[in-house]
């Protein structure tokens, strides 16, 4: 039977490994848009990066409002959606700061600068998302 996550469990189970998020933004006509993201955990704000001129970036920039779920698609299965408003920074030495620490994660250490230089240049955007919002269930097959 399902059962709600703790807080310590939800951000342990979205902060585990390189499980992405699959980011919901609002499209100009009010219709969602759907896009995997990397992303971490900074205190109760999730931060991610992306280009200001991609679907994402513009919504955000029109409407900061968010769902982002992360998930685990084997049995007993468990999910997380967060949910919150977007604040967006271009500020070089954060996107890049944070563009590093995203690739350390998702590419690992030995690869993090490499990519924190590619992802960290002028045209991306640093996210920030306040979460006010945690829907987190676990064990749903059980």
């Amino acid at each position: 039977m399902a059962q709600k996550m703790t807080d310590e469990e939800w951000r342990a189970f979205v902060s585990y490994g390189t499980r992405t998020g699959k980011l919901s933004t609002v499209n100009a006509d009010g219709s969602p848009h759907v896009a995997p993201i990397w992303f971490l955990l900074d205190g109760n704000e999730v931060v991610f990066n992306t280009g200001k001129g991609t679907v994402k970036g513009r919504n955000l920039a029109r409407d900061g409002r968010i769902a982002l779920c992360v998930d685990d698609d084997r049995p007993p299965f468990h999910f997380v959606v967060l949910n919150g408003r977007a604040r967006l920074s271009e500020e070089l030495d954060e996107v890049r700061l944070w563009a590093t620490r995203l690739a350390a994660r998702y590419m690992g250490e030995e690869r993090a600068e490499e990519y924190g230089a590619r992802n960290g240049v002028p045209g991306e955007l640093l996210v920030r998302v306040a979460v006010d919002k945690v829907v987190a269930l676990k064990d749903l097959a059980d």
